[in-house]
């Protein structure tokens, strides 16, 4: 499956056209390589996602052409999130 749509099914981003263009400018590595959107995600692969501020690492479970809600959560297992700055620490 290619890279936008499995963000996109899975609804780790929202929108197809906007894990393209992250995708593009080089933003996700697929087990360790800069990955472009048209790039085959296969199942146990590692996914590393940067965000502005926030880095998601997740492992691919499952591939579904479509989704519910309920069943996109299993398409991903959360490994590792990184903040670059974290603004939730209280003062």
């Amino acid at each position: 499956m290619r890279l936008d749509k499995y963000l996109k099914v899975s609804r780790i981003i929202k929108r197809r056209s906007v894990a393209k263009e992250i995708a593009d400018k080089g933003r996700i590595m697929i087990n360790g390589k800069v990955a472009k959107s048209s790039s085959d995600v296969m199942t146990n692969d590692e996914l590393v996602i940067k965000f502005g501020n926030k880095t998601l690492t997740v492992k691919v479970n499952e591939l579904l052409e479509t989704t519910k809600k309920d069943d996109a959560e299993r398409m991903y297992t959360i490994v590792k999130e990184d903040y670059a700055q974290d603004f939730r620490q209280e003062n």
